[in-house]
Formats: C-alpha cells, structure tokens, sequence
C-alpha cells in the first residue's frame, strides 16, 4: 500500500482548561503539553502506522520543531526527502481543550506559506508511484490544487480532506476521488453558511451538484454517511468509554480510510474502520500517542 500525503506540519502547543476562558479573562489552572501536529502529517503517520509505505510532502523552518519532524518522521518509517525546510518559523498551532474534550485552536502557518506548487512538481514521482495520494488544505490552496492535478494526470486516485474547508475552483472537483468533509466543511463547499440547519442528507445531494465522486461525510459522534455513485449508507458510530481529546480524531479517521480504501476494502466497510480510528483517538490525550495501530482498531471492532 503506497501513499502519498500532501499537507500540513505544525507544533501543537496545547492547553488543558475546565472551559474556555471568555474574552479578557484570565483562567488559570490549566495543563500544557507541546507535540506534533498538522492535519498532513498526523495523517501520514495515521496511515503508516497501520501498515502503508508513506510519502510526505509538507515545509517546515531550520528551527527546533522542524528539528522535531524529521525524527518523528524518521521513527515512524515516513519518506520525508521530498520535505521542503526553509529559513521561516515551522507552523504553531495553539490548542485550548475543555473538559468535555472540545477544542479551539488557532494557526501562525509559518513555513507552510512558502509552499509552492514547483515543490509538487519536485514529488511527482511520489505521487505516479502511489496506490493513493491524500491531501488536506491547512496548505496553500494552490499546492493543494496541484497536488490533485498532479495525481489526476497520473491515473493515481486521491482523497481530500477539505480541512478547513474553502470554496474549491470548478475544474478541480474532477480531480477528486473521495471526498471527506465534516457536516460544517460540506456546508462550507456547498455554498451555505456553516451553522447552516441543512441535514446530512440535503448536504450530499447539494454537493452531487457539482460532484460525482466518493463521499465520505463525517459526523462525530453520529458516526458517517457514505454516497458512491448514488448509492448511501449510514455507518454506526464506533464508541469509546470517555471523550479525553477529540484533537486529532478526524486525522486519525483519514488515515484509516486511505489505507482501507487502498488494500481494496468496499466504502461502508473502510469508513467503519476509519470509524474505529477516530473513536480510539479521542479516548486518548494528544494528537501521536492517540493514533491507532491495527490491534487498537481490531479491539473496538470487536466490541
């Protein structure tokens, strides 16, 4: 299983509270842990450690953080060459979790604004050379785009995690071969508001409108509905004991559904594997510890 990702790096500075501090308050007793993050490499590492040989194309700076990436990178057998290092400050991302596991997070993209579409042509022969090739969108549109182009060209399939979700060019949706948004980034792609009171449902046939490929329509704890070629169906919600984290949770789901997507399970089938994935993220703290490896995912499979 051979995939490639293009996407985002980032240090994840991250804070534990009781609740959200609102504006101008000071709340103290908080909890801070600093990690790995990034919505692309937190899926790169997802699919590797359930067995995929992995390509990473991502930029991150000459600074202790970017130091910090090619060693997970390294430690998680991760093709890292084609990782474009640059002389500016590698994505931060700043993280507030409450005690109910929800969190808010805000990004300073750093060197991943200096990403270009000349470093996809770079990792091209990645991308020919892929089962899959997955891409998410904390990167420069542009990159995103010829990323897809780029595997399109190549017969190779992709996935986009359309995250955080932008109104999309009208030729790259061809480009598409599963798409992954959650219910406010579908909302986002289809032309509605966010909070938009649109149901599931109403939200894949908006996006069948202007898209004929694969979707795979996220909805937390509700579990995901799945639509190929018209035909639909609602994967139950795998569950844990307790919401810890839900950080990484959709990343994690990512990652799961390309490597099941690739070893050739059908879609109901892999959207209930990556189902798994995100279900074990969120019973753990922090972003990499909380990614499954194949014996987490068979164990809450299995019950």
């Amino acid at each position: 299983m051979k995939i490639a990702v293009v996407g985002s790096y980032g240090a994840g500075l991250t804070m534990r509270v009781p609740r959200a501090p609102v504006a101008g308050e000071t709340l103290s007793g908080g909890r801070f842990a600093s990690g790995h993050g990034g919505k692309g490499s937190n899926q790169a590492v997802a699919a590797a450690r359930l067995g995929a040989e992995v390509s990473f194309l991502t930029a991150v700076g000459r600074d202790q953080f970017g130091t910090a990436a090619r060693q997970l990178w390294a430690e998680e057998g991760i093709d890292a060459e084609a990782v474009r290092i640059t002389d500016a400050a590698t994505m931060v991302g700043f993280i507030l979790v409450d005690d109910d596991g929800e969190n808010r997070i805000a990004i300073a993209p750093g060197a991943l604004d200096e990403l270009t579409p000349a470093d996809v042509d770079r990792f091209a022969d990645r991308i020919a050379e892929a089962d899959l090739v997955v891409v998410s969108l904390e990167i420069p549109l542009p990159v995103a785009l010829a990323a897809l182009r780029t595997a399109h060209k190549h017969g190779v399939r992709t996935l986009l995690n359309p995250a955080p979700a932008v109104a999309l060019p009208d030729e790259a949706w061809e480009w598409i071969g599963v798409l992954t948004p959650n219910a406010s980034e579908a909302r986002v792609l289809a032309g509605l508001d966010p909070d938009d009171p649109t149901t599931a449902e109403q939200l894949i046939d908006l996006l069948r409108a202007r898209y004929t490929g694969t979707i795979v329509l996220t909805l937390g704890a509700e579990g995901a509905l799945v639509d190929d070629a018209g035909e639909r169906n609602r994967v139950t919600p795998v569950t844990v004991p307790r919401v810890v984290d839900t950080t990484g949770a959709g990343d994690a789901f990512t990652g799961a559904l390309a490597v099941a997507l690739t070893r050739g399970d059908d879609l109901t089938e892999a959207a209930r594997y990556a189902a798994a994935a995100g279900a074990h993220a969120v019973g753990v703290a922090e972003v990499i510890p909380a990614l499954p490896g194949p014996d987490d995912i068979a164990a809450l499979l299995r019950r």
